[in-house]
């Protein structure tokens, strides 16, 4: 129930709060009003109160002093009537005698309450008379004997407006303040809220996203804090997007320009070699070979610029299906190369093919990668195996190295084997690397179709 007035519209809870105000106000009104005759006789019994209309002493001593004196004969005899002033006398200042003839029924004589002469006790009078409906005047009609026969005798009383009329005004003062104290408990749970989104709007603005905006309803500041939070996780993912997207972008311009060290230094030994004329026999091979290197240089350089001009978009594979002579073909011309450099290179290849699904450019990398490396931190003393498998659907690559003294405990940033790694997983590839006493040894599986 509750959640369900949570989710009205808070025109609709104010109209409800509103009347549920009222109700329960005039209930609290209408349960104390229609006790105040109980409250008022509990105030008498207790001498809190009195009026002297229910007073039995006054009640005898009226029907006592009653036979002293004489019913004037009509109201101009004021004689007689002023002859009854000490009978008139019994009343206090709150209640009115008068006496009208028992048999034509006509007024002979009175006394009116001298209360009624302050003006300030005349208006709070007609004031709560109007309002009550003249429930403080209190009224007796009885028949009187006096000396010469019989009257009826009318007494009019006003002592219960000191309770009554006061007691109207704290019950309406109760019921007003109780109407406006609930309405004023939702108005400040409502302000509450807004305070509460206006501390959120300060804290994300100080730059704290994932700080989470608490429920507040599906009133129309529930749905502003759901869009406000909808908004603070929109901007926070944007804000994470456009980091990763940065960093990515990072570590791709890294890893591309560490890869261009490999054919570069590739580039620059065959060039060596043709400078030196050590093979003379092969200075046309070496000649393509370097020309081969420029176009792998160019491909990178051109892969390298397009991810920098598109900073948001992270290394995507240009997959393609390859046979994997061309892995073995990558391995021959690298093998090659380092056998060129001292190396001593063993090459065990399969005596079946396979197709799988990889990127060119980047097997070429992987590879170029590898045998970089052994170049900087291999040992040319140690063998170096290269041997490539077709095993349970995969086609299974593994190098084996020395490494040099003084490299084992090298501190490096591994920018080459982490490139490796990224790239054989972008193509659903894994690699694996462990070290052998002083042999470093690097395994590739890529699966096959």
């Amino acid at each position: 129930m509750i959640k369900r007035f949570r989710d009205l519209k808070i025109r609709t809870q104010s109209a409800i709060v509103l009347l549920l105000a009222i109700a329960i106000a005039f209930t609290l009104f209408e349960l104390l009003w229609l006790n105040k005759w109980k409250l008022c006789e509990t105030a008498e019994r207790l001498d809190l109160f009195y009026t002297q209309i229910d007073d039995e002493d006054f009640q005898n001593a009226l029907v006592e002093k009653a036979l002293r004196y004489n019913i004037p004969e009509s109201e101009e005899d004021t004689e007689a009537a002023n002859a009854l002033a000490p009978f008139f006398d019994l009343a206090n200042s709150y209640t009115s005698i008068y006496i009208y003839g028992s048999d034509d029924g006509l007024y002979r004589a009175g006394s009116y309450a001298s209360a009624m002469d302050d003006d300030n006790f005349r208006f709070f009078f007609h004031l709560g008379y109007q309002l009550t409906d003249g429930e403080g005047e209190s009224t007796r009609n009885f028949s009187l004997a006096f000396a010469n026969g019989t009257a009826h005798v009318v007494l009019y009383n006003y002592e219960r407006v000191l309770f009554v009329y006061p007691f109207l005004f704290a019950c309406l003062f109760l019921s007003v303040s109780l109407f406006i104290s609930i309405f004023l408990i939702f108005l400040n749970c409502r302000m509450r809220q807004i305070l509460m989104l206006k501390d959120e709007i300060l804290v994300m603005s100080a730059g704290d996203l994932t700080h989470e905006i608490p429920d507040l309803g599906g009133n129309e500041i529930g749905i502003l804090a759901c869009e406000l939070n909808h908004l603070r996780t929109s901007l926070s993912d944007n804000i994470r997007k456009e980091e990763e997207s940065r960093s990515a972008n990072r570590d791709l311009i890294t890893a591309l320009s560490h890869d261009l060290r490999t054919p570069l230094t590739a580039l620059h030994g065959y060039l060596e070699i043709l400078k030196l004329g050590r093979a003379p026999q092969s200075q046309e091979e070496y000649l393509n070979r370097c020309l081969k290197k420029t176009d792998d240089i160019k491909e990178l350089t051109d892969r390298m610029f397009t991810y920098a001009l598109v900073a948001e978009e992270a290394e995507t594979p240009d997959i393609t299906r390859l046979s994997t002579d061309f892995i073995l073909q990558c391995l021959q011309e690298n093998c090659d190369f380092i056998r060129l450099a001292g190396f001593h290179p063993t090459l065990a290849l399969p005596g079946t093919t396979g197709m799988l699904q990889g990127d060119q450019i980047m097997l070429k990398r992987i590879f170029n990668n590898i045998f970089s490396n052994i170049l900087k931190y291999g040992d040319k003393k140690c063998p170096t195996v290269v041997s490539a498998a077709i095993q349970d659907m995969q086609f299974i690559v593994s190098v084996k190295n020395g490494i040099k003294d003084g490299f084992l405990h090298t501190d490096s940033h591994n920018i080459g084997l982490k490139n490796i790694d990224r790239m054989t997983e972008l193509m659903d590839g894994s690699m694996n690397i462990y070290q052998e006493k002083e042999l470093f040894v690097m395994e590739l599986r890529f699966p096959l179709q």
